[in-house]
């Protein structure tokens, strides 16, 4: 069969959904070499997004997330002689006469309306069409899964959850004790520093792990931990720099702004331990990616983390203050505690494949050959 992917993203953006796409597209090439996909690009997407002989590139003119995109992309696909056509950011072309399949990430911008701007709430108005249309959709989470069942309320039995894993990239390097890197003007240490990995705005909860430090620092003040945040600022982010200004945390945190994905295996490496207190995720990415390159985790014990993190980390309330300071003591000072969280996280890491991914969507496609 013929699966044509929505790939236009890739022109505008690297993380996210998609590297998502990314990697589930190079994945399904492989574990399905008598099946084309034909990669639906947009004409600036000047790198393939993923090779093999059973894949084809299509370019076209419509860019992704366009106000006229549900007119002008059924125009262009009609061109493409695809039996299925998969939308991995969401919304698909809902004129299309063919068999649609849709990728829901999270629900956030129903749950958290403030983080979208005019062009975003325009196109993210269009999930609940979106999930009415789509023949089958895909979640990469049961916590996703539950919020499509309460929040729009689609059938249960209309959702699949496919798990997304850590690209293979991010794996364990072999760095010397006293090696550093330098970051936006910030020099690291190995085994120095805490690591968050995200933006910075409301959901991530970044407010509660900074009064958490504060207290570290209180308690303890020579053994405080150093926290590194790697990352874009986001919206409503003043109250996050005005809270390190406040509590007088300087020295403690570090803003390094955006890193590339070869930097952040440094990172996750190099960490003494990954934090992640976020409310609300979809999945928890990083949370894969941290283990999968040998670091110990802790995170909150909410929407999709407890999924990825199963027995392999330490879960927390993610308003609780003290039990966050008290878990940051904790592992900061406990070496063998440390060394235990990053076996059994290498574990874990290894039950989220793009292979299996991979197999998985495509057995979805596979209810629709014609």
């Amino acid at each position: 069969m013929n699966v044509a992917i929505d790939a236009r993203l890739l022109a505008y953006r690297v993380g996210g959904i998609a590297q998502y796409t990314q990697q589930l597209l190079q994945a399904l090439a492989a574990v399905a070499p008598d099946d084309t996909f034909t990669i639906l690009e947009h004409r600036k997407q000047h790198e393939p997004v993923a090779l093999g002989a059973n894949i084809q590139r299509h370019r076209l003119l419509t860019p992704p997330h366009n106000r006229w995109e549900q007119w002008s992309l059924p125009l262009e696909l009609l061109r493409v002689r695809a039996d299925v056509v998969h939308a991995p950011d969401f919304i698909p072309p809902l004129h299309v006469r063919k068999p649609l399949i849709i990728t829901v990430h999270d629900l956030a911008f129903i749950r958290y309306p403030a983080i979208l701007d005019a062009a975003a709430r325009r196109f993210y108005a269009q999930i609940g069409a979106a999930t009415q249309r789509a023949d089958a959709i895909i979640a990469v989470s049961q916590s996703t899964k539950r919020d499509l069942i309460e929040l729009l309320e689609v059938p249960a039995e209309r959702i699949d959850v496919v798990y997304e894993a850590a690209a293979a990239q991010f794996r364990p390097l072999d760095l010397a004790p006293d090696a550093t890197k330098t970051f936006n003007g910030h020099t690291l240490q190995v085994g120095s520093f805490a690591l968050f990995v995200g933006t910075l705005e409301p959901r991530k909860n970044l407010p509660t792990l900074l009064d958490a430090l504060a207290r570290c620092r209180d308690r303890s003040p020579a053994a405080t931990p150093k926290l590194v945040i790697a990352g874009a600022r986001g919206w409503l982010d003043e109250p996050i720099m005005a809270q390190v200004k406040h509590n007088k945390l300087g020295d403690h945190v570090h803003f390094i702004g955006v890193v590339d994905q070869q930097q952040l295996t440094w990172l996750y490496n190099a960490c003494r331990f990954y934090v992640n207190p976020e409310i609300y995720s979809g999945f928890g990415l990083p949370i894969l990616e941290a283990m999968q390159c040998g670091a110990a985790v802790v995170a909150a014990d909410t929407s999709a983390l407890p999924e990825v993190v199963g027995e392999a980390g330490l879960l927390v309330p993610p308003l609780d203050i003290e039990v966050w300071a008290d878990v940051l003591d904790r592992l900061w000072q406990d070496e063998a505690l440390r060394n235990d969280l990053q076996t059994r996280g290498f574990a874990q890491a290894k039950r989220f494949t793009w292979q299996q991914a991979a197999e998985e969507t495509m057995a979805i496609y596979r209810r629709f050959r014609p």
